[in-house]
């Protein structure tokens, strides 16, 4: 660790990471164009067997620290790392991303140039392991994939242009504190990240949200790039239809807790979309009554949360 505080935090969570994609991460922040005495790489090792430390492993970047936190979960997993970081900028990244050689030294600049944004990510690009099927392309966007062809930014928590994505997400350190402080407090019971084979998801939406109660705003940056790298088991039917019912459950729930009424009212199951789902035709109809069912029960799950 440098004498002086870093200005960028880099926190990579991870469980049982597939070992060539792992390796992949760890490759491109090691070719980060950012100083490496300007940053730190914090690795939050969740219940990995065997655990990280126990690998010999020569392409870990000089300097990086493995954290051990045995609370199962990617929420338990980012909160290590928020209490953790020492910079004043954190940078999430996932297992099976590797960003672009300029990914940290666009993120210190849009921090600087851009004062009055408190998360922010960028375009994220596909690449699979093998072809994709035809029908899932309109699905990407439940993979986090995501052409950014200009900047764009508001002060809407909710709104789907402009919400920066789980995969390189940069937040501030005070929009990462006030997250902290959610969790702690018991605000944010219900955990909307990956446990273990879950696929609720969320919290990173969640935590780029904070910069909003804050006062600042959130956007996508075009000049941020990374890969995410897809296994040929998450372009199958079945992963896709599991991926859409634990989208739309978090949503929902997301929905709840972030007290928008509008949004839970749209999420009500009406005949039209029942009909609209049947009438869909091969893989479309799975996974559109997937999306039903998850709404289905984001729904119930929040009136529960509600009687609570």
């Amino acid at each position: 660790m440098p004498s002086e505080a870093p200005q960028l935090s880099v926190v990579l969570c991870t469980h049982n990471p597939r070992a060539d994609y792992l390796d992949r991460c760890l490759v491109a922040l090691k070719a980060q164009t950012l100083a490496p005495e300007r940053w730190e790489l914090l690795v939050i090792d969740n219940v990995c067997e065997p655990a990280l430390a126990a690998r010999p492993d020569p392409s870990w970047p000089a300097g990086a620290r493995i954290i051990r936190e045995d609370a199962l979960g990617l929420t338990p997993a980012r909160l290590r790392g928020i209490r953790e970081a020492a910079a004043e900028l954190l940078v999430f990244v996932d297992d099976d991303n590797a960003p672009a050689p300029d990914y940290l030294e666009v993120a210190l600049r849009v921090a600087a140039e851009k004062p009055f944004l408190g998360a922010w990510s960028g375009a994220c690009e596909p690449e699979f392991d093998a072809p994709p099927p035809a029908w899932m392309r309109r699905y990407w966007g439940h993979l986090a994939l995501r052409q950014v062809d200009h900047d764009q930014w508001s002060n809407l928590a909710r709104s789907p242009e402009t919400l920066p994505c789980g995969a390189g997400l940069c937040v501030r350190r005070d929009v990462a504190q006030h997250y902290l402080m959610l969790n702690r407090t018991g605000q944010r019971s219900f955990q909307l990240d990956r446990t273990g084979a879950s696929l609720v998801s969320g919290g990173d939406q969640d935590l780029a949200a904070c910069a909003c109660d804050l006062g600042y705003g959130v956007g996508v940056i075009a000049a941020l790039h990374l890969t995410h790298l897809i296994p040929a088991g998450r372009l199958t039917l079945d992963y896709q239809a599991r991926l859409a019912e634990g989208i739309y459950y978090s949503a929902v729930i997301l929905a709840f807790l972030r007290g928008s009424e509008r949004e839970l009212g749209e999420y009500r199951v009406r005949w039209t979309h029942v009909v609209r789902a049947l009438l869909a035709q091969g893989p479309h109809r799975r996974i559109q009554l997937a999306c039903l069912t998850g709404r289905r029960r984001g729904l119930a799950q929040v009136a529960q949360m509600a009687r609570a």
